[in-house]
């Protein structure tokens, strides 16, 4: 095989373009492989190819087709070799190695997404109204999925995404219903949804997850113990108020300076002092660390706004609101993480396992619903922090969150908000991990006291004096560096 030809050549109605081909073809040098498609690979096996190609090949044979159906869920060949498009006729194409199964059916719509050049996938709106559609076994099989599949789908969707973009997607289904023809599909697919939102009757669902959904969302029973025992003790424990040193709106800003900052720095998100205010106070981008430089201007965002921060949930459905809001603002720079997006994939820290994404919603709302109990602000708010980190319900950003959280109930109660410096980072990760493994929380309680305490110590009344306060304390060290001093 000569390296100076791509794998895949297709024949031209250029006539110049068409006598080369023929030449290369004469000279053995490509050989055909379908119809006006040749390769110029003669090691591999043409199924093997046309695999590799697969969505290239469709493309260019069958311009403007939708991959559809079971096929929209799974991309990729069915376990019988079939992959299921729509298109303007009813058709079966039997290439090397794939059977395409085309349906006549509607082109794609405007929200239909683009796969390869002309080669289209059905939107996630679309491919539940397909796979709802019946179908007759071909080969052995069906083009659409069962219905637990798709139950299992909306419930993981509604776990990440959560209600109200559960009920933007049902808006779209039904309107898109109307050009596909397809509104009995509809009405079982409104059901469905319907149910896991415990708005219709559960009987309508097939999935065992999608049932326990409807009676109500699962929760981690294990993380709920946990939680019920750091409130146990938070509730019995005398706390001194601590008001908060920031006077006005300038020190209030110059605190969350350093909040946000030394927040960002302890996830790994490392800045000089000078490169955060660059960022921060001049809108500079740092070069090649624009994710990093919008994860630092997002913190801020949120902590310097006291208006936002002091905004607390009434309700355990307003705590996933505003928790999920904070979250899309502090990580908007980085779309690939998907910001107020719940996570689907599970996470771990070392040898914690956090809350699976299923549990992650019910979890966070079982842990909510004891916050109340707590009586002091400052029990509220570190309690606020733990049930937050210990669940860490998004793909990145967690610790970040769970402190906003935690110090917005701070400054609703305009008690002293909590910095976390550097220097004392193993401290806080070694406590959080005694709670979690462990079930003791007196550790992690007596280290919040204590770095209350210091953050109540340093001064925001001018910038470069709680700098300097900074510097001295050996806060910007790393824990193997130095002990944090003060007082």
């Amino acid at each position: 095989m000569k390296l100076d030809l791509p794998e895949i050549i297709y024949s031209s109605s250029n006539s110049t373009e068409s006598r080369k081909l023929s030449g290369l073809l004469k000279d053995g040098r490509i050989r055909k492989l379908l119809p006006k498609a040749y390769t110029s690979n003669f090691i591999d096996t043409d199924d093997t190819i046309v695999k590799r190609h697969l969505f290239q090949l469709i493309s260019r044979h069958y311009p403007g087709a939708l991959l559809s159906h079971r096929s929209s869920i799974e991309y990729t060949l069915s376990p019988k070799g079939y992959l299921y498009l729509t298109s303007s006729q009813n058709r079966v194409v039997r290439w090397p190695g794939v059977i395409l199964k085309f349906t006549k059916g509607p082109g794609p719509l405007n929200n239909d997404n683009p796969l390869y050049k002309d080669l289209y996938v059905s939107s996630q709106e679309r491919t539940f109204l397909e796979n709802l559609t019946s179908s007759r076994s071909t080969g052995g099989e069906f083009k659409t999925v069962a219905e637990d599949i798709i139950e299992e789908k909306l419930l993981l969707f509604l776990n990440k995404a959560g209600e109200k973009k559960l009920n933007e997607l049902r808006d779209k289904s039904r309107e898109i219903s109307k050009e596909l023809g397809l509104i009995k599909e509809f009405d079982l697919l409104n059901k469905k949804i319907g149910a896991l939102l415990s708005t219709k009757p559960s009987k309508i669902l097939k999935s065992p997850a999608a049932m326990a959904q409807s009676f109500g969302e699962p929760y981690d029973p294990n993380r709920l113990n946990l939680f019920q025992k750091l409130a146990g003790a938070l509730k019995i424990m005398p706390f001194d108020r601590i008001d908060d040193n920031a006077k006005n709106e300038e020190q209030f800003r110059t605190f969350a300076f350093f909040e946000s900052y030394f927040s960002n720095y302890i996830e790994g998100t490392t800045f000089e002092i000078d490169e955060a205010v660059d960022i921060i106070y001049k809108n500079q981008i740092i070069v090649n660390r624009t994710g990093d430089t919008h994860d630092v201007k997002g913190t801020f965002e949120i902590c310097s706004n006291k208006f936002e921060m002091s905004k607390t949930p009434s309700s355990k459905e307003e705590f996933i609101d505003v928790l999920r809001a904070r979250h899309e603002t502090i990580l908007r720079g980085r779309p690939d993480k998907e910001p107020g997006m719940f996570k689907e994939r599970s996470n771990r820290a070392g040898n914690t396992h956090f809350v699976i994404p299923k549990m992650v919603a019910g979890t966070l709302k079982a842990g909510y619903d004891v916050i109340n109990s707590i009586p002091s602000a400052f029990g509220r708010a570190i309690y606020m922090m733990f049930l937050v980190s210990e669940v860490h319900p998004f793909n990145d950003g967690n610790g970040r969150i769970a402190r906003v959280m935690m110090n917005s109930e701070l400054v609703k109660n305009s008690e002293q908000r909590i910095i976390i410096p550097n220097v004392y980072r193993d401290d806080y990760l070694g406590a959080l991990r005694k709670l979690t493994r462990e079930s003791n929380p007196d550790v992690y309680i007596k280290m919040m006291v204590n770095v209350q305490a210091y953050s109540y110590w340093l001064n925001p009344t001018n910038f470069d004096m709680m700098l300097k306060q900074i510097e001295n304390s050996n806060a910007l060290k790393e824990p193997n560096e130095g002990l944090l001093k003060w007082k």
